[in-house]
């Protein structure tokens, strides 16, 4: 879960999708990182690859406008 990922890729697009995740959905090893959290929140790209988990949503929506992303929720 501490693995670095580089949001500033030339050419993509700015916008990326928060949404919550069930820790039921993770694979094993990273439910085992998780502390007994039932919820996550994941950021995606536009295309659906997934860049980021974190704790809460407000955590998705600071990551994302740090690294100069414009974050949506998905329902």
């Amino acid at each position: 879960m501490n693995t670095k990922f580089e949001f500033k890729l030339p050419g993509e697009d700015r916008i990326v999708y928060v949404r919550p995740v069930a820790a039921d959905d993770l694979p094993e090893d990273v439910q085992g990182q998780l502390g007994g959290l039932k919820t996550l929140y994941a950021v995606h790209s536009a295309d659906g690859e997934r860049l980021a988990l974190v704790k809460d949503r407000q955590l998705a929506f600071v990551l994302a406008r740090q690294n100069d992303l414009a974050p949506v929720t998905v329902h």
